[in-house]
């Protein structure tokens, strides 16, 4: 049982408004500006490409050591860079609000801005992860990853769902300031909270359960069992996001939805589907155990992927057909990366969290990336159908992949072990 404590509340109400933070623009830039794009006539390939934007998301392994070594104590080891990097992200929307409504003919400038903010975001991901392992024990992890993932699809839901409900009647200045004004109501938890208190455990009786600041131990590459978690991160979205890369363009040119029709399907069926989900994954995770967890979730993952092959295939009229099973998709993407997230965080040496976390993230949005990149080609090449019935097929790979590598107690062991070695 996890008692709730003050302190507790506080870990999750923090945790919930950063990774809400995340998810709102880049819910707007991955789930409505595709539809956008499309609907004003760009191909497949070119929506395809606008993946690459978030390449900082892939390569910001590369940076996190620096978040994990340099801090002031005075502000605290992650607030010192979420302060700054949730401020810059409010100041980027600002300018996009100030290009005007004519979205499609200022594109340059927004790709530029799209990028800066994934490199901000990603950033802020590496400190909040950190912050996360830092501050939560064992027992909380499942749940604390499903309340995550489910702060950061309402995000996601908001910024792609909703927003793209009310475009055409708003435009697009309006809703980059909307944005911009949510992630600065956002960022006052994290302003106002004590970081010490978090990390340290510290209710209102003062006890202390847990170590202060640490500094980095060993890099997460030169650990034992390294291969075998780097294996499970790369494969286990890989289906999904070649999937999903082409979801919203089959909404329009298979399902003929509008724009308004999309983001009623995202903002409430995904919303709902998403957020129960992410909730559930994190029980399964508790109660099935890692491994059997990660199993259980992805042939779900896999299923869902061929439901979106048959609908493909088949071309029902119903709308509610299309509705049920995107829902179902957003149901149990939700579950099994909570499933996979909370094994990451297992992965993870206290003495550098945000650094392990972060190359085991980087490794799932390299993968993720590169099939969503791709997906456009792919599906302009052999048809939606064979697409996802491709994707549901290495989704099934994916399950083999955590059979045979998923990481022995031994092994997981000496991962943490590295923090005694420097």
């Amino acid at each position: 049982m996890i008692k709730i404590t003050r302190t507790f509340g506080l870990k999750f109400t923090v945790l919930g408004v950063l990774y809400f933070s995340q998810g709102l623009p880049f819910g707007f830039f991955i789930q409505a500006l595709p539809v956008i794009l499309r609907q004003n006539g760009f191909s497949l390939s070119t929506i395809g490409l606008t993946w690459m934007l978030t390449l900082p998301w892939a390569l910001k392994f590369l940076w996190a050591p620096l978040v994990d070594r340099y801090f002031s104590l005075r502000i605290g080891r992650r607030k010192s860079w979420l302060i700054p990097l949730q401020v810059s992200a409010v100041a980027l929307l600002l300018s996009l609000s100030l290009t005007g409504n004519n979205l499609i003919a200022s594109l340059p400038v927004l790709m530029t801005v799209i990028f800066f903010l994934n490199l901000i975001a990603a950033t802020q991901d590496i400190a909040t992860d950190g912050l996360a392992v830092d501050m939560l024990e064992a027992r909380e992890r499942g749940m604390a990853n499903g309340l995550q993932v489910a702060a950061y699809r309402v995000g996601m839901i908001v910024g792609g769902g909703a927003l793209l409900i009310f475009y055409e009647q708003l435009g697009p200045s309006l809703v980059f300031l909307i944005m911009a004004g949510l992630l600065a109501i956002a960022s006052l938890p994290v302003l106002m909270v004590n970081e010490q208190v978090l990390v340290t455990g510290v209710d209102n009786e003062g006890s202390k359960k847990g170590a202060g600041v640490h500094l980095p131990g060993v890099h997460f590459f030169r650990r034992e069992g390294v291969i075998a978690v780097l294996a499970i991160v790369l494969f286990y979205k890989l289906g999904d996001g070649l999937a999903t890369g082409m979801l919203r363009p089959f909404l329009i040119d298979v399902a003929n939805l509008s724009l308004a029709d999309i983001g009623w399907l995202l903002g409430t069926v995904g919303f709902i589907a998403g957020l129960l989900g992410a909730l559930l994954g994190g029980v399964f995770t508790n109660l099935l155990g890692r491994k059997t967890s990660l199993m259980f979730c992805g042939i779900l993952q896999a299923l869902s992927i061929a439901g979106y092959a048959w609908l493909a295939a088949a071309k029902p009229s119903a709308e509610e057909l299309y509705m049920l099973l995107c829902g179902v998709e957003h149901l149990v993407g939700g579950m099994a990366t909570v499933s996979l997230f909370t094994c990451m965080m297992d992965w993870c040496s206290s003495k550098s969290s945000a650094t392990d976390y972060t190359v085991q993230a980087s490794a799932v949005v390299i993968s993720t990336s590169l099939a969503s990149a791709v997906s456009g080609f792919v599906a302009q090449a052999i048809g939606y159908y064979a697409h996802f019935g491709l994707s549901a097929v290495l989704s099934v790979g994916a399950l083999l992949v955590v059979w045979y590598y998923f990481p022995s107690q031994k092994a997981q062991t000496l991962l943490r072990k590295a923090d005694l070695m420097y």
